[in-house]
């Protein structure tokens, strides 16, 4: 089966998800912003043999740390999409405005596309491309545990931020609406910041995305 933590990171309390094969116990951190001794003592708790690194998106505090993790873990980096190239590229530029550590600069490995597959130890997770928070966001599904890790495309409550360099609001509620919401109402979902929820909580009363606030605007 597939396990989940979360390691809460940098000023912004972004969620950083490890997740792990129960029986090889191989795993990935996904979207290790920032924090990294925070992450490699939930690493080395757990007992995980970190194989990859993952990445839902380019902002600072998703992909910050990204580069120096995998390097010292000699694993490789998969995600975003291709389109957040950009924001990777600009992660230094990033940390200095805001004021975060500035780690070292990286390329990914493996840029994803929606349809793709990554694997964590035995377990597979399915690739959906969401953009509008960024354009290159992705998102991860594992179908046997109904759990899906989701970034900043949609949160207990609300959604991503489309005001960002080429965010798009009509683009992100229809990667939700067709990329999120068809895998089932029962789907937990960890997203990037806050508490975890479920897709069909989110249909009910999310007021941006929920059934009744999109039908009213339809």
């Amino acid at each position: 089966m597939l396990k989940v933590g979360i390691v809460p990171v940098t000023p912004f309390a972004q969620n950083c998800s490890l997740v792990w094969c129960d029986e090889t116990m191989k795993g990935a951190a996904i979207d290790p912003g920032g924090d990294l001794d925070r992450i490699r003592a939930a690493i080395q708790k757990v007992g995980i043999t970190l194989e990859k690194v993952l990445l839902t998106h380019g902002h600072l505090d998703h992909a910050s740390a990204a580069g120096e993790l995998a390097t010292e873990a000699g694993v490789k980096i998969e995600g975003p999409h291709r389109d957040d190239q950009f924001l990777i590229d600009s992660l230094q530029t990033q940390g200095k405005a805001y004021g975060f550590p500035v780690h070292p600069a990286f390329t990914p490995d493996r840029w994803l596309e929606g349809g793709d597959t990554v694997t964590v130890g035995k377990e597979v997770l399915e690739v959906r491309h969401c953009p509008g928070h960024t354009p290159g966001h992705v998102i991860f599904f594992h179908a046997p545990s109904k759990l899906a890790i989701v970034g900043d495309v949609l949160f207990q409550g609300s959604i991503g931020r489309t005001d960002f360099p080429r965010g798009d609001h009509a683009t992100l509620v229809r990667s939700i609406t067709e990329q999120l919401w068809p895998l089932g109402a029962d789907v937990t979902f960890v997203p990037g910041h806050g508490p975890h929820s479920t897709f069909g909580a989110e249909r009910r009363s999310n007021p941006f995305v929920g059934d009744r606030v999109l039908a009213a605007g339809a």
